[in-house]
């Protein structure tokens, strides 16, 4: 063990642990998820760090040689390093402070093994004197969040866009396969199953559109903020200079903020890509049922597609098997809402120059990020890709259904398209057989009326027929 010692007094750290005594106070305090950090939180972190270090080399206020070390450790905690000694719970008090000195302890006790000295040697390269330097837990906090989450709502967008690709070349695929539009979950008149295809890849644009506008409101950054805004500690060079550094090292283009206070004490804008996200999950819950509903049975039920088998479904039914990647998108969406939710009242709940709910903000953010991006993923390569569409069932059930009445009603008026109606759902019989029977129209005339190319195009099918009569 090394002794080290804050203000509050000393405290026996492990020799072979990176983290100090404050990292050891928060382990005590803050056993709530017995989680550990999210390690693009702490590469994002480790960034930002970064950046402040080269800004205040560039001032000429941080040594180079002891810049350097901090680089070079956070280098490696970029690299994937190291991971296993931030052991601070996710969820804390203090606004993150605790995080930042896990961090911070980290790369001063790596900078300085790698210059020749022992861990905890603070005289030398300090946790809080410079790896801290004209920085606060207020600003490099929210702004480490920023990083990780634009990296996370990039690997959201990237998911979805595959979603909608595959729901894309369904559509296509699918064009012909006409099938019974419902409404209130009744028949109503008929779609083809490309249709709602499309449809479904709507949905899922618009929710990339949404996320990546979302993302665009992480890119303003308040390093050099430090503890309320006003920038005290930090030198204006600096405050400049940090931003570039940040954009250089993560590639996008982050620039600070043109209301440091504002930067400080608001989380709005994580509420804006929660709310993007929580949005997109209703569209997908939407989608998610309706494939639910079409592969239901597979013979009791819609059966209009077929979804590949992945489990057995049931421990005492044989054969039985479940639409469990539907289900398992459903259920990932509902805890996307959660999420929000919890997040929201962190973001509402700031007093003054600073909001010190930033954990539990950052802590459902990421989780969201993270299980909606993989969800979409399962969804799109174990349901979307390899469903199919049981053509002879859309069929049956267009064929059976009173609903394409609808399309005839221009040809023999309403009168006489609700009595055909009427004798069909009295019968059971199909409707086609009780208008030919009629005499209204012939069979030709029928076949024309009620094919997929009529039905389900703007226009009233069939209407060559009509002005042919006239």
């Amino acid at each position: 063990m090394r002794i080290e010692h804050d203000f509050l007094g000393d405290v026996a750290v492990p020799d072979e642990a990176y983290y100090g005594v404050q990292t050891m106070r928060a382990m005590e305090n803050f056993k709530i998820t017995e989680e550990r950090a999210d390690s693009d939180f702490i590469v994002a972190f480790a960034k930002v760090k970064k950046a402040a270090a080269r800004a205040n080399m560039s001032t000429g206020r941080l040594d180079k040689k002891i810049g350097e070390a901090l680089c070079a450790a956070a280098d490696e905690v970029i690299a994937g390093k190291l991971h296993e000694h931030f052991t601070v719970d996710p969820i804390q008090g203090g606004a993150g402070t605790s995080f930042n000195m896990n961090m911070n302890e980290i790369l001063s006790n790596r900078a300085l093994e790698l210059i020749g000295e022992q861990k905890g040697n603070y005289a030398v390269i300090s946790p809080n004197n410079h790896s801290n330097m004209a920085q606060s837990t207020n600003d490099s906090g929210p702004t480490s969040i920023k990083v990780c989450a634009v990296y996370k709502a990039n690997l959201l967008i990237d998911a979805l866009q595959g979603l909608a690709d595959a729901l894309g070349a369904k559509s296509e695929e699918y064009k012909s396969v006409l099938k019974m539009g419902r409404t209130h979950l009744q028949d109503a008149v008929p779609i083809t199953l490309g249709q709602e295809m499309h449809a479904y890849q709507s949905v899922v644009l618009r929710g990339v559109a949404r996320v990546r506008e979302a993302q665009k409101g992480l890119l303003a950054i308040n390093m050099g903020a430090t503890a309320v805004g006003t920038g005290l500690n930090a030198q204006p060079e600096y405050i400049k200079a940090v931003a570039k550094e940040l954009a250089e090292i993560t590639g996008e283009a982050f620039y600070t903020t043109d209301d440091l206070v504002d930067g400080t004490q608001s989380l709005d804008v994580f509420a804006d890509l929660s709310a993007a996200m929580k949005t997109t999950a209703l569209g997908l819950i939407k989608i998610a049922n309706d494939f639910r509903l079409m592969a239901s049975g597979p013979r009791c039920g819609l059966g209009e597609v077929k979804l590949q088998p992945r489990q057995p479904g049931s421990s005492i039914m044989p054969g039985k098997v479940n639409p469990v990647i539907p289900e398992v998108l459903d259920q990932t969406c509902y805890q996307v809402i959660g999420n929000d939710l919890a997040l929201s009242l962190g973001v509402e709940n700031g007093q003054f120059e600073l909001n010190v709910m930033e954990p539990i903000v950052a802590y459902n953010l990421f989780r969201s990020l993270k299980i909606l991006r993989n969800a979409v993923i399962i969804f799109t390569k174990y349901c979307v890709d390899v469903m199919e569409a049981n053509v002879e069932r859309c069929q049956a059930w267009v064929d059976g259904s009173v609903g394409i009445i609808t399309a005839l009603l221009p040809h023999i008026g309403y009168e006489a398209s609700s009595m055909i109606a009427k004798q069909a759902y009295a019968t059971g019989r199909p409707v086609r057989e009780l208008v030919l029977e009629s005499g209204k129209l012939t069979q030709e005339e029928i076949d024309i009326i009620l094919s997929p190319e009529e039905m389900t195009v703007p226009g009233i099918a069939g209407e060559a027929l009509l002005k042919a009569k006239k």
